[in-house]
């Protein structure tokens, strides 16, 4: 993967590159930035730049055999571990090995693709994936055998903040003291999910959310989009490059979850005293806790920002608003007055509060429910 076709972050590539050339690799890196910010992309490149020899910044101009073997993710060298689950294929203790097909094809179509992209190839939408323990036993083993080009061994670890407490248990000494010439690459979303014996371990990079004119760029670039168009899906998609793909192809996964939500929050403002409203959220509860739970999570997570967003016009910071409903009949400045200081928090903790119970395998049907009553009293709140 050439640094080249990475988007921005211009400043991180200078670094890993200049680093690598003045043989300053540190054993254990953690690349932590929002999703579609390019953490994955960049870990890949910075891996060849390492494998490959290359020179000058680029992967280009070193083994060129080496460099040829990226271009389908099969250097013998580079070892990756990412969250799974049983699915139709593997039915019990699944490792990343196991699935390196569909993931190989996941970095081709979207190298910028989030956990949810991952969990549907996958098939495992009701599932929750994790790296366990059986594949730190992987890693490990992997890791105790010599290098195949006798250079570097790379470990990429996807998504490291699903990795369970017995898995980075039993990765901690390996991690601190790893074989000669075998480096970590760590790549999360959230830093603050990561046991901090783990992170203590680890050289920090912070990756920020890419900015509109560089989204802009790649989409008019890579779609051959209108400048106008590209310059409207930049601002929507908030720095993520995933979701301006996404909006590109109107494959967004907030397309259905905007319409869920418009229908729960009429339904919880309607529901103060009208029980034909009440019964509206019951049947909501149910037919949201069908869907996995991979997905509840997400549209929960969308909920948090649409209030966020409902927040900020409110308070007359527009600038900062890139929502845009497609709903009929739901302006969201209508709606922004009663998103305000005075119910916000409250909001959020009991939404942050059923992600967190749904993803401990709480009945995401009474979670939904609970949560939509909770909901009722409080957009009904008024402001001081």
């Amino acid at each position: 993967m050439l640094f080249s076709d990475i988007l921005g972050q211009e400043h991180i590539k200078n670094h890993l590159t200049q680093s690598a050339e003045n043989g300053r690799v540190p054993h254990a890196q953690l690349f932590v930035g929002p999703e579609g910010s390019g953490t994955l992309p960049m870990a890949i490149a910075y891996a060849q730049y390492l494998l490959c020899k290359n020179t000058n910044g680029e992967n280009t101009g070193g083994n060129e055999a080496c460099n040829l073997k990226f271009e389908h993710f099969s250097h013998p060298d580079l070892h990756f571990a990412f969250p799974v689950a049983t699915n139709d294929k593997v039915k019990k203790h699944p490792v990343s090995n196991m699935f390196l097909e569909e993931w190989r094809e996941l970095l081709s179509e979207q190298p910028y693709g989030n956990l949810f992209d991952w969990y549907k190839k996958l098939g495992v939408d009701n599932k929750q994936g994790q790296i366990g323990v059986d594949e730190a036993t992987e890693i490990v083993k992997s890791l105790s055998l010599k290098a195949y080009e006798g250079g570097y061994k790379v470990m990429l670890i996807w998504m490291a903040e699903k990795m369970n407490t017995s898995a980075a248990n039993k990765l901690l000494k390996l991690i601190e003291e790893p074989p000669n010439k075998t480096v970590f690459i760590l790549v999360a979303e959230d830093e603050e999910q990561i046991i901090n014996t783990i992170l203590s371990r680890c050289q920090v990079l912070h990756f920020p959310p890419l900015a509109e004119e560089v989204i802009k760029d790649a989409l008019v670039r890579n779609y051959n989009l209108d400048l106008t168009v590209a310059t409207k899906i930049a601002h929507q998609a908030n720095g993520n490059y995933n979701k301006a793909c996404d909006l590109v192809y109107h494959d967004s996964e907030d397309t259905p979850f905007e319409s869920w939500f418009i229908f729960w929050i009429r339904s919880a403002f309607k529901a103060k005293g009208n029980k034909s409203a009440i019964h509206d959220l019951i049947s909501w509860s149910e037919d949201i806790s069908k869907t996995g739970r991979e997905t509840q999570k997400q549209f929960l997570q969308f909920c948090i920002v649409f209030f966020r967003q409902a927040l900020l016009l409110n308070y007359q910071a527009d600038s900062l608003v890139y929502l845009e409903t497609k709903t009929e009949n739901f302006d969201l400045r209508k709606f922004a007055p009663f998103v305000h200081g005075n119910n916000i928090l409250d909001i959020t903790n009991e939404l942050q509060d059923a992600i967190y119970h749904i993803e401990r395998n709480g009945n995401s049907k009474i979670i939904l429910t609970d949560l939509s009553i909770k909901l009722t009293r409080l957009l009904h709140k008024k402001a001081d």
